[in-house]
């Protein structure tokens, strides 16, 4: 990491020598930058279209002088990339806001603002208080992760479970893995988790990999947060027999009868919000913004033929009453 921090104020410095003179226009300008590819990530793809639907939507009655300009820069998956990339968007010097999305974009970030102490960023499921040009947005992974953990623990067979992470970061060590545990514990007191890292965003074959060495010690449920590499782990569960809860979006159609829930967050809605609040001047910089079940940011699959097939009715029951109990306030997951 240090090493990554180090070449991206380099590069910073660089690019900030060539860029020094560039003219700032009037007009709004906006930047997307999209730490992945947009076709191989819901998440992502639900983040560019909801910016664009807020500058499309600000841009109906403007004039052509008067529109608010779009750039998205779609990064690739290696995370090591990620640094310059944003660093080069930083030294042109003409975004007001960059507009991403990943959990380990504000310690990214951080360095390469005192380079460019006017840019401003807005990161969505990420979390990051107190940096007057930082503004983030989380969806509510306490819930997200128990509910995931809950169903995994109450369809286990083996009380043995699996989170494949892509990487170990803030909200995943003391968020996700606790509580997908405290979940998974809370359906059935002898379940145990397996925690396991990818290294990586991408490598769908050590994704695989991990997941048949977890199989093999008798894990039969598997949350995979690695980004491509989960393709590789949901391979590896259809193989085995075992199953799979999934993260951020309705994933069932991605392989019925192995994937047995979907948590999903909307981040759609939630990217047309944060844009359109920036447009109109309403950005609270400096804050940190949690949303969850009960303001609508966060739901999980009921109505799914798949989930409907793969769970029995009642676990389905069962289900439904703590999301129930959480959207009325009557438990807090905490």
């Amino acid at each position: 990491m240090k090493k990554i921090i180090l070449f991206t104020t380099i590069f910073a410095a660089i690019l900030s020598m060539g860029f020094a003179k560039a003219k700032k226009t009037d007009k709004t300008s906006i930047a997307v930058f999209v730490p992945g590819i947009i076709d191989d990530s819901p998440v992502y793809n639900m983040l560019v279209q909801g910016v664009k639907a807020a500058v499309e939507e600000k841009n109906q009655n403007l004039s052509k002088k008067e529109k608010v300009n779009l750039f998205i820069m779609e990064a690739g998956t290696n995370q090591a990339e990620w640094g310059a990339k944003i660093t080069a968007l930083c030294a042109e010097q003409k975004y007001d806001v960059i507009i991403s999305s990943n959990p380990s974009l504000p310690d990214l970030v951080e360095p390469i603002l005192k380079s460019f102490p006017k840019q401003k960023f807005i990161l969505m499921d990420a979390t990051k208080e107190g940096n007057p040009n930082i503004h983030t947005i989380c969806y509510n992974q306490y819930e997200q992760s128990y509910l995931t953990g809950y169903i995994g623990g109450l369809m286990s067979k083996s009380n043995k479970l699996a989170l494949i992470a892509a990487q170990e970061y803030p909200v995943m060590n003391n968020i996700i893995l606790p509580y997908f545990e405290k979940g998974a514990k809370a359906a059935n007191a002898d379940s145990t988790v397996d925690f396991r890292i990818v290294g990586n965003w991408y490598d769908a074959t050590k994704g695989a990999e991990i997941a048949d060495a977890v199989a093999k010690k008798g894990v039969d449920v598997i949350l995979p947060i690695c980004g491509g590499a989960s393709q590789g782990v949901i391979t590896s569960a259809v193989n085995n027999g075992i199953y799979v809860t999934w993260f951020d979006d309705n994933g069932f159609a991605k392989a019925p009868g192995t994937i047995i829930s979907s948590s999903v967050m909307k981040q759609k809605e939630m990217s047309y919000n944060v844009t359109k609040e920036f447009i109109e001047g309403n950005t609270p910089w400096g804050t940190a913004e949690m949303v969850g079940i009960k303001e609508g940011f966060v739901d999980f699959v009921q109505d799914d033929p798949n989930y409907i097939k793969a769970v029995p009715a009642d676990i389905r029951e069962k289900m439904k009453n703590l999301l129930d109990d959480i959207r009325s306030g009557k438990t807090e997951i905490k």
